[in-house]
């Protein structure tokens, strides 16, 4: 008996690939099919991420999906009440019954001759096949099973307890306790501000500077919207402000960097008052979005700084020692607690091998189209956000893109979809055009992108939405045969 066959195979049940199941039940009526997720419950990351004060670092008008406002008065959310959003959009659309869970895609195997993808999932070591037509990578970008964590001298000298925020123990008691959080971007500014409400105190240490910016966890404008106008309507009026808004910044953020810099810094030196050390503790080297802002909501980590809860540490470390960690500087930093909010450990296509007609398919050699397709590969969307706006901006456009390009193939009969690079010369460049650590430790293994359309990534939001939305699929690069 031959594996089960659906005509779409959508791998991760996380905030991406219950958005794309919605599109399919929403635009391609009658197709079959199913969600792979290697975990046990339906969130992704949402779920996964259990350390204290876990939230967006965008807003909710944004990082929600285009289909369904946002229902509660907070922009800047919590995880629980994002999982809830999630799992919620699952079961009101019927997703959840199309969930299997504890199933890791481990390869995906297409064969010219049938049209199809083979998909090889473990389930609980046991193995499983499904066959299908289209596959849509919803897998998200890192480990799962772990994040990173530098090898710093001395960490197994240390008698207290070693934390890293992906796998946060349940009962981890942090009251009145002396901690060090070792880190600097999203995830630590979230984390100390929140552990610092009941530790004894929180040194948040950083061996360089992150831009931090503060904003208002409600967005006025919007919840006096939502009191006169109907929700869908209030909500996609504030989702155009804030994607212009965004913009708007980036765009000036990129063309007058030390401009964009002097004004952060003179907007965290009025939040954290005259006398402090606000060049030495917020000041980086870098540009505005050469990496990722951190966003906190209502100057919160500003706010703890002020009270005296958290100090800021811009030194590297020497080594850890029984009772904390001394720095290079000669400071030695008590800690009964330290949590290691060192960054992800990157992983595409969530570790799943390719092949096509028995030749195993090397991703990080091929170009993107559109940074959603692989030269070369049929029948595959990866569903991924943007890295200078909210995630699911993205996600949504992709996922009509594919829906259109689905249909088209119904409409004309054809079986494979596959874009083919037909321009010499290309030039490849990296997949994203970031100096975070956690990018360049590993963007060697990711897809490139070209130097020109439509393999070049916009990171534009009205522009893809012109091309992904209303764009034309006839394109002598993307071959439907």
């Amino acid at each position: 008996m031959g594996a089960q066959h659906v005509d779409i195979v959508i791998v991760g049940a996380g905030l991406s690939g219950i958005g794309a199941a919605y599109h399919i039940t929403k635009r391609l009526p009658g197709k079959t099919f199913a969600i792979l997720e290697a975990r046990d419950a339906i969130g992704g990351t949402w779920d996964l991420f259990r350390y204290p004060g876990i939230r967006s670092d965008s807003d909710m008008y944004t990082l929600g999906y285009n289909f369904k406002p946002w229902p509660h008065a907070k922009a800047i959310a919590d995880g629980p009440s994002i999982r809830d959003y999630v799992r919620d959009t699952a079961r009101e659309n019927g997703i959840d019954k199309h969930i299997r869970f504890r199933h890791r895609v481990t390869e995906l195997s297409w064969t010219k001759a049938t049209s199809r993808w083979t998909v090889s999932a473990d389930v609980d070591g046991a193995q499983s096949e499904l066959t299908c037509s289209f596959v849509m990578m919803c897998s998200g970008y890192y480990k799962y099973e772990h994040g990173y964590t530098p090898d710093f001298p001395g960490m197994d000298a240390f008698k207290g307890q070693l934390v890293h925020p992906q796998l946060w123990p349940e009962n981890l008691d942090h009251s009145g306790k002396q901690v060090v959080v070792i880190g600097s971007g999203a995830t630590a500014v979230t984390i100390v501000p929140e552990m610092a409400k009941t530790a004894a105190h929180v040194t948040m240490l950083q061996r360089s500077p992150t831009y931090v910016v503060s904003r208002p966890s409600e967005d006025a404008i919007a919840n006096g919207m939502r009191k006169v106008l109907p929700a869908k309507t209030a909500y996609g009026l504030t989702r155009w402000k804030n994607v212009l808004l965004g913009m708007l910044f980036y765009k000036r953020a990129r063309a007058k960097p030390q401009e964009t810099r002097a004004l952060i810094a003179k907007l965290a030196q009025k939040q954290l008052g005259p006398g402090y050390p606000v060049s030495k503790h917020f000041n980086p080297k870098y540009n505005p979005w050469d990496q990722r802002m951190c966003l906190i909501p209502d100057a919160d980590l500003f706010n703890q700084i002020n009270a005296r809860r958290v100090s800021v540490a811009t030194d590297t470390i020497k080594t850890f020692t029984e009772t904390g960690i001394k720095l290079t500087s000669g400071t030695e930093l008590k800690a009964d607690i330290v949590v290691t909010a060192t960054g992800l450990e990157l992983q595409f296509l969530g570790g799943a091998a390719v092949k096509v007609d028995g030749e195993v398919v090397d991703l990080s050699k091929r170009l993107t189209y559109k940074g959603m397709m692989y030269e070369g590969v049929p029948n595959m969307v990866s569903v991924f956000g943007y890295t200078n706006a909210s995630w699911t901006l993205k996600c949504d456009l992709t996922c009509e893109f594919a829906c259109r390009v689905i249909k088209r193939m119904g409409r004309t009969r054809k079986h494979a979809v596959t874009p083919r690079n037909l321009q010499a010369g290309t030039k490849q460049e990296p997949w994203l055009d970031f100096s975070s650590g956690y990018v360049q430790r590993t963007i060697d293994r990711f897809p490139k992108q070209g130097d020109r359309k439509p393999w070049k990534l916009h990171q534009n939001y009205v522009a893809d939405l012109m091309m992904l939305r209303y764009g034309k699929l006839d394109d002598p690069e993307l071959v439907f045969s």
